[in-house]
């Protein structure tokens, strides 16, 4: 049996004290419970640590040795616990987040601004990247949690729905296409069209919707970025789908943007998670700022989903 902490902690007080009364006020224990756990200390290790006589407790050879030793043990422990609440009480720790860029640079900045300003000794890590890498970070727990797309397939991981984006078509400055409340997809086949790279999350759906309503876009060029799309647009060299929450993370300049339907295709995002894997408080605080913005957003640019 290994010694425990509050026989640990009998033994430094009297060391120190060389008293069992003064022991007893230090620890507020009753003597003979500080006895009881020094003779129990000295059963455990097979010999006396202290010799006793009629006026005090002194430390044999042993105990002198032990005492240094005993001295670091509590020391460690009560090092241990002021870093386990500190890290509960939100004071230190570390997140690391994997998330869509329309993610990282649109919900994200504001809340984690706020985040830093609650909990400034938090150290945040944001990956923006493509949604399969999204899921491949939360799996592989690189990542505490993710902001993407419903994963496919994916029995080990969790997905709890915040927001509800949708498709949007941007045009630049004066085309016809902006004279209708609401475009009808088929319409994109019949304009020059600049896609977003083919392993974007968005770029699939769009494939998706053309192939199911048998029409094919003619496809000018691809990029790599949205702001690149942006520009391209705006330059006049054709229109582009993207999903409204990108609007914020390109230059509207010379754009404009109607919604698409027909069909009207809401696209659902949320929190990834691995299933049965406890957030930390830290980022169980973050992921709660997350949804409390996503709620507040909702009556403007976003529609918020209920969690299952």
């Amino acid at each position: 049996m290994k010694p425990s902490i509050q026989q640990l902690q009998a033994f430094v007080a009297v060391a120190q004290s060389h008293s069992l009364s003064q022991a007893s006020e230090r620890l507020h224990r009753s003597q003979p419970a500080i006895s009881i756990a020094l003779r129990n200390l000295e059963s455990q290790v097979g010999g006396l640590l202290f010799s006793r006589d009629a006026r005090q407790l002194v430390l044999t050879p042993e105990g002198r040795d032990f005492l240094p030793v005993a001295l670091r043990l509590l020391g460690d422990w009560k090092d241990a616990l002021d870093d386990l609440e500190a890290m509960f009480s939100k004071r230190r720790g570390k997140i690391t987040v994997a998330a869509l860029p329309t993610l990282a640079g649109g919900l994200l900045p504001s809340v984690i601004a706020d985040f830093r300003h609650r909990y400034p000794q938090i150290k945040l890590s944001l990956h923006d990247v493509l949604a399969d890498e999204v899921a491949a970070l939360v799996r592989e727990e690189r990542a505490d949690f993710g902001l993407s797309v419903e994963p496919q397939g994916a029995d080990d991981l969790d997905f709890q729905p915040i927001v509800s984006d949708h498709n949007v078509v941007i045009c630049p400055l004066g085309h016809p296409l902006l004279a209708l409340d609401k475009v009808p997809w088929r319409v994109l086949m019949d304009h020059p069209f600049i896609g977003i790279h083919r392993q974007s999350s968005s770029r699939q759906e769009i494939d998706r919707v053309m192939a199911d309503i048998g029409g094919s876009l003619d496809l000018q060029c691809e990029a790599g970025q949205l702001a690149t799309v942006g520009r391209m647009v705006a330059a006049g060299l054709g229109i582009s789908v993207l999903p409204s929450l990108s609007l914020r993370l390109i230059s509207t300049v010379g754009l404009d943007h109607r919604v698409l339907v027909s069909p009207s295709l809401p696209r659902r995002l949320g929190i990834l998670y691995r299933r049965r894997a406890p957030l930390s408080a830290a980022a169980s605080a973050l992921r709660d700022m997350l949804q409390e913005a996503a709620q507040a957003e909702a009556p403007s640019t976003l529609k918020t989903v209920p969690a299952p």
